[in-house]
């Protein structure tokens, strides 16, 4: 027992510490070059901008280094600090059924999950995001958006985890596979549903308008052989400045969509450009390896909680004298992450050795020289920072470094 409750804090103390390390490097880099916009860039990028993205680079690290810390704290307190166990306590003391007790259980800790990370994310939205002029979300949006997301839970977690924990109590040893083939058949499921039932909830997506623009990217989904459910422009300007555009859905129900802030940055073969790219991540198949791969990993996760639910010392060791199904659940997705973390520079890896396929794929059949142009402006209006740590971009970034990306996209251009 006793090994076991020191593994996982050790773990838990390593990847904080990395965590902390990588952030103390990044920061160190963009502030000792803040002075100078790299050579790279000089003509592009004013000094102005440099210096804002150096400042909200570290204004974001600080964030994220307390919340690295509180996370640890937190999982101290919910395990051997005893609150899982009261939690557990007290949704039994509602004298419901084994299964219905489990999903109030699981109900809770979410609830008081997102109250205790409230304070960093009004912090980070209304401090740091308006601070630095990104911030577009008012207090009540932001609590509408909070309404919102409660109920989505109450109806869409609540089903879920009701099946899960029935498969668990129900259906013997094997429940794991039982509850893995129904997660899969979930996630499909959001992933074709989202854009058209959950997604408009929060945001309005209109058709994008007829013009230069429309005609440009349609004559680049004709040449590129994809058919998408639409064109779609979003109004992410009602809670943030930053720009971005992104593929969703599957099958029949794909749509592009374009943040507003993004159009309004980009001139069309600049967005043809970034649009491209995305079509690239289709084309070398991308979306298929990564959702293999999902599927896969939560195989082997499913598998292995299916073993640690039937051992005593997997709950003991962590602060649970009533062991449940229920509890498994929430223990397994508290520790994971303790242990996955050293995961993290692989999967970046591989996530960047895709960015540059795609970027490649977007040169063959867009314009290079566009797609830099986008790039540029992109990391210039979203506070990017263009002086980044090498050894934190190799951990955690899932895009190459800008010098990186732009130096790539540039060796595939035709000699002159």
């Amino acid at each position: 027992m006793m090994a076991w409750t020191w593994m996982v804090f050790g773990f838990a103390l390593l990847a904080t510490v990395t965590g902390l390390y990588l952030s103390l490097r990044q920061k160190r880099s963009v502030e000792s070059n803040r002075g100078i916009v790299p050579a790279r860039f000089a003509e592009k990028v004013s000094i102005t901008a440099h210096q804002k993205a150096a400042d909200y680079t570290a204004a974001k690290l600080r964030l994220g280094s307390i919340g690295s810390i509180w996370g640890l704290l937190l999982l101290a307190i919910w395990t051997v600090g005893g609150g899982l166990a009261w939690l557990g306590d007290l949704s039994a003391s509602f004298e419901l059924s084994v299964v219905w007790s489990g999903v109030l259980f699981m109900l809770l800790f979410f609830l008081i999950g997102s109250l205790i990370d409230l304070p960093l994310e009004l912090y980070g939205t209304f401090a740091i995001e308006a601070r630095f002029g990104f911030n577009k979300m008012t207090l009540p949006l932001f609590f509408s958006d909070m309404a919102k997301q409660f109920v989505l839970m109450l109806a869409i977690g609540t089903p879920l985890a009701w099946v899960i924990l029935t498969l668990m109590q129900s259906t013997g040893s094997l429940w794991w596979l039982y509850a893995w083939l129904f997660w899969t058949a979930f996630m499909l499921l959001m992933m074709w549903g989202y854009p058209t039932l959950i997604a408009p909830l929060f945001n309005k997506f209109e058709p994008l308008a007829d013009g230069e623009m429309k005609s440009t990217i349609e004559a680049l989904l004709k040449r590129c052989g994809f058919e998408s459910n639409g064109l779609f422009v979003m109004d992410g300007s009602k809670r943030s400045s930053h720009g971005n555009a992104y593929f969703t859905g599957l099958g029949n129900a794909k749509r592009i969509v374009f943040f507003d802030t993004l159009i309004n940055q980009l001139e069309p073969i600049e967005t043809e450009a970034v649009l491209a790219h995305e079509l690239g991540h289709f084309h070398h198949g991308h979306v298929k390896k990564r959702l293999a791969v999902m599927v896969f990993t939560t195989l082997i996760g499913f598998a292995l909680l299916g073993w640690l639910s039937q051992q005593s010392w997997f709950y003991a060791g962590l602060g649970i004298t009533e062991p449940s199904d229920a509890a498994a659940l929430l223990l397994f997705m508290l520790v994971m992450p303790v242990f996955t973390f050293v995961l993290t520079p692989l999967m970046s890896y591989f996530s960047r050795k895709d960015e540059f396929e795609a970027d490649a794929y977007a040169v063959a059949n867009s314009s290079g020289e566009a797609l830099v142009s986008a790039l540029v402006k992109m990391y210039e209006d979203n506070a990017s920072t263009l002086t980044p740590d090498p050894v934190y971009s190799a951990w955690h970034d899932s895009h190459p470094p800008a010098p990186i990306r732009i130096d790539h996209i540039e060796s595939l251009l035709p000699k002159s």
